[in-house]
C-alpha cells in the first residue's frame, strides 16, 4: 500500500508544486513506484512533467466520466494524473454529502499499484484541498520564511485539524518545509526562529533540510524535465534530495 503525501498551502509562490515535482522525481529516480497528482486547475505540475492536460484528467476521474486508470499517464519523470482549468467547477460540481472523499475513493483503486502518492493542491484551503487532505496519510507544509507565510500557516493549521476530526483522523503533519531559503538573509534566520516557535506551539515538527533558493529548479520545469538530470548539483536540487530522504528515514 502506498504512502500518500499532501502538499498544500494556504497562498501560491511558495514552492509547492515545485516540492511535488521534485519529491515524486527523486522518490522514482530512486526506484520507488511514484504517482502526482494534480489537484491544482492551473496545472503547473501537468506542464512541468510533461504531461498532456487534453487527455483525460484528475476532473474526468472526479467526475466519473473516465476510470482513474486511463487518466494516468507515464512520464519520463514519474507517473502524472494530470489537471486542467476544467477543475475549477469542480466545487460546483460536486455538492452532494461525503463530498470531501472523492479523491480518496478514486486513489483508493490504484493506491497499492504504487509506492508514494504525492499530491499537489491548489493555493488555498476550499474543495479540492480538503479532498487532498482526506484523501492523504501525511500533509506537507511548504512555507516561505517571512511573515505573510507565518500568518498563513495558522489558517492551513485550522483547516488540518477541521479534516482531521471531520474526515480523516489518520492524516498527520510530517512537517514544515522552509523553501527558497537564503542563511544569510538576517531576516530568513529570524523567520525561521518565529516559524520553530509556532511549530512548537502546535507540536507539529519542521524538516531539518532548508531548501536553499535555485533558479536551476524553475529552469528545469519549464524545460519540462528532471530537476536531477537538469542540473543535479544545484544546491536546491541537492536539499530535495536530501529532503527524500528525510521522508525515507521517517517512514
Amino acid at each position: 500500500m502506498s504512502r500518500i503525501y499532501a502538499i498544500i498551502t494556504q497562498k501560491g509562490g511558495v514552492g509547492k508544486t515545485t516540492t511535488v515535482n521534485a519529491l515524486a522525481s527523486a522518490f522514482s529516480k530512486q526506484g520507488f513506484k511514484v504517482l502526482a497528482v494534480d489537484m491544482d486547475p492551473q496545472g503547473n505540475l501537468s506542464f512541468s512533467t510533461g504531461a498532456d492536460s487534453n487527455l483525460p484528467t484528475v476532473f474526468d476521474a472526479l467526475t466519473g466520466a473516465a476510470r482513474v486508470q486511463r487518466c494516468i499517464q507515464s512520464m519520463p519523470m514519474t507517473d502524472v494524473i494530470p489537471s486542467n482549468i476544467l477543475l475549477t467547477g469542480a466545487e460546483l460540481e460536486f455538492t452532494g454529502k461525503y463530498r470531501e472523499f472523492i479523491l480518496k475513493n478514486i486513489l483508493q483503486v490504484v493506491e497499492n499499484d504504487y509506492d508514494y502518492i504525492f499530491i499537489d493542491s491548489p493555493p488555498g484551503l476550499g474543495f479540492l484541498t480538503v479532498n487532498a487532505l482526506a484523501a492523504s496519510d501525511y500533509v506537507i507544509l511548504p512555507m516561505l520564511p517571512d511573515i505573510f507565510s507565518l500568518q498563513g500557516l495558522v489558517q492551513v493549521y485550522e483547516t488540518i485539524q477541521y479534516v482531521q476530526k471531520a474526515c480523516n483522523p489518520e492524516l498527520e503533519v510530517a512537517g514544515i518545509l522552509i523553501n527558497k531559503y537564503r542563511r544569510f538573509s538576517k531576516l530568513h534566520r529570524e523567520a525561521v526562529g518565529t516559524a520553530q516557535m509556532v511549530a512548537e506551539n502546535f507540536d507539529i515538527p519542521i524538516f531539518d533540510t532548508f531548501i536553499r533558493n535555485s533558479a536551476a529548479l524553475a529552469e528545469a520545469q519549464s524545460l519540462q524535465c528532471s530537476i536531477y538530470e537538469y542540473a543535479p548539483r544545484a544546491a536546491g536540487v541537492r536539499d530535495y534530495m536530501k529532503l527524500s530522504q528525510e521522508i525515507l528515514n521517517s517512514n
